[in-house]
C-alpha cells in the first residue's frame, strides 16, 4: 500500500505543481519557493531542536504559544516551523521572523523527505492536527526522531474514510511515538485505527494569547466605526460572504445603524468579495482605512493576522465555515474575548468547541441565514443575553486551558 500510495504522489506531481502555476493567477506566492517543496532546502548550522509542522493560518495561529516557548527553552535558530500555504508562510514570518527557521513542507516523496531530513537533522517533530504522512513519518522512525501529533482530532468523517485503508492507517500511527488528541472520543478513534500510543491533552487553542497590540486596535477600530451594533462574519468561504450580505441587509430592516465585519478566509478573494459588498453597501477595506471615523456598512478585513482586532470591535461573532461544508474554524477565538459566538451546522472539525461553547450556553447554532439574521436581531437588540453569553465563553476558554503545558511536558520525555 505504501509503494502504491508513493508511485501515485509520483505520478501525479506534475498535476500538482500545475496547480501551484495556476493558483498562482491568485496569490503569485504559489508560483515561489518550489525548491522547499522537493526538500531543496540550506543545512542550518545546527540541528534543529525541535521541528514543528503547522498545515495553514488557523494551525499556525494556534500553535504559536508552543513555538515561542519552544523558542524560550531552546534559543532563536533552534526550532524549525513548517507550512503548507503561503498565507501560513507569511503569518510565521509576521509573528516570529528570526525567531525560527522557516520553510514549506516537502512533498510526501521518499526521496524528497528523506533529503530534507537529513538535513534539517530534527531531534524531536510535532505535527499539529491530524496531518498524516505516510513517508515523512517512516523517514522519521527510521533515523529515530521522536515524532509527536499534537492536538490531534479525527471527526467521524475523517475516522469512516480512513477506515476504508484501516490497515495503511495503522502502519502509518506506528510511526508516531504518540498520538495527543484533543479529546477522549478523538482518542478513542486514533486507537480504533490501530494507533498504538495515544493520551489525552487537551486542545492548545484554549492556550491562546491575547495580544494587547491587536486588542487596542481593535478598541481604535470600534472608535471609527461609533456607538452603533456591530457584527463581524469571521473567516467566511464562498457561499458565506453573499449569505452575510443577505443576512445584513435584512438585520439594517431592524437596525439601521448596523455595520458588518465581513473577513474573507482567504487573501485571493479579497479584491472579489470587497466588489460583491459593494453592489449594495459602501464598504471601506481595512487597507484602505487611516484611523479615521469609518462611516462604512461594511468593513472589509483585507489583512493577515488582525482577527483579534475584528473580534475585538465586534458585538456578536459569526464564524464561517459552518454555513458551507467545510467544517467550521476557531470558536474559540471570539469566546475568549467575550462575544456571543454563531456558526451553522457544519461544524464538524470543531465538534468538542461546538458542544462546550453550547453546553456552557455561550454560542448558538443556525441552520441557515435566515435564523442567523434572527439570532443576530435579537443579541444585538439585548446587551444583557450578549453579557451573558460572551462571560460564559470566557469562562470556558478559561476552564479548560493546560494543554499547552502538557504538550511540553510529552516533549520532555520524547
Amino acid at each position: 500500500m505504501r509503494l502504491l500510495y508513493s508511485c501515485l504522489l509520483y505520478l501525479i506531481t506534475p498535476l500538482v505543481l500545475l496547480r501551484l502555476w495556476w493558483k498562482g493567477f491568485e496569490l503569485p506566492d504559489y508560483r515561489r519557493r518550489w525548491g522547499e517543496r522537493f526538500g531543496f532546502v540550506p543545512a542550518p548550522e545546527q540541528p534543529v531542536e525541535v521541528w514543528v509542522h503547522a498545515v495553514s493560518v488557523g494551525e499556525s495561529l494556534a500553535a504559536l504559544p508552543l513555538i515561542r516557548a519552544l523558542v524560550a527553552r531552546h534559543g532563536e535558530g533552534r526550532v524549525l516551523v513548517t507550512t503548507m500555504t503561503p498565507t501560513g508562510s507569511q503569518r510565521v514570518r509576521e509573528a516570529l521572523g528570526p525567531q525560527v527557521l522557516h520553510t514549506y513542507l516537502p512533498y510526501d516523496l521518499p526521496d524528497v523527505v528523506g533529503r530534507y531530513v537529513a538535513r534539517m537533522r530534527p531531534h524531536r517533530v510535532v505535527v499539529m492536527e491530524t496531518e498524516l504522512w505516510p513517508n515523512l513519518f517512516r523517514a522519521l522512525a527510521r533515523r529515530g526522531v521522536p515524532l509527536l501529533v499534537a492536538n490531534a482530532r479525527l471527526s467521524p468523517r475523517s475516522f469512516k474514510g480512513y477506515g476504508r485503508v484501516r490497515g495503511f492507517a495503522s502502519s502509518v500511527l506506528s510511526d508516531c511515538t504518540e498520538v495527543a488528541a484533543q479529546s477522549d472520543a478523538d482518542a478513542e478513534r486514533f486507537r480504533a485505527l490501530g494507533a498504538p500510543r495515544v493520551s489525552t491533552m487537551g486542545n492548545i487553542k484554549f492556550d491562546l494569547a491575547l495580544p494587547e497590540a491587536l486588542l487596542d486596535l481593535g478598541r481604535r477600530l470600534r472608535a471609527a466605526l461609533g456607538a452603533r451594533p456591530v457584527w463581524i462574519a469571521a473567516s467566511t468561504h464562498e457561499g458565506e460572504e453573499e449569505a452575510a450580505l443577505a443576512v445584513h441587509r435584512e438585520l439594517r430592516k431592524a437596525l439601521p445603524d448596523a455595520a458588518l465585519i465581513l473577513v474573507p478566509r482567504h487573501p485571493q478573494r479579497f479584491d472579489g468579495v470587497t466588489k460583491l459588498a459593494s453592489r449594495d453597501f459602501a464598504c471601506v477595506r481595512r487597507s484602505a482605512w487611516t484611523g479615521e471615523g469609518l462611516v462604512a456598512d461594511v468593513l472589509l478585513g483585507d489583512s493577515m493576522g488582525e482577527m483579534f482586532a475584528y473580534f475585538a470591535a465586534s458585538d456578536v461573532a459569526f464564524v464561517g465555515g459552518s454555513l458551507v461544508p467545510v467544517g467550521g474554524h476557531n470558536v474559540l477565538e471570539p469566546a475568549a474575548l467575550g462575544l456571543p459566538v454563531l456558526f451553522g451546522p457544519q461544524m464538524h472539525n470543531f465538534i468538542a468547541a461546538r458542544d462546550l461553547l453550547l453546553g456552557e450556553q455561550a454560542a448558538e447554532q443556525v441552520a441557515d441565514a435566515t435564523q442567523l439574521a434572527a439570532a443576530l436581531t435579537r443579541l444585538l437588540r439585548d446587551p444583557a443575553q450578549r453579557s451573558a453569553m460572551g462571560e460564559a465563553g470566557r469562562r470556558a476558554v478559561a476552564a479548560n486551558r493546560g494543554a499547552l503545558q502538557k504538550l511540553l511536558e510529552l516533549l520532555d520525555r520524547a
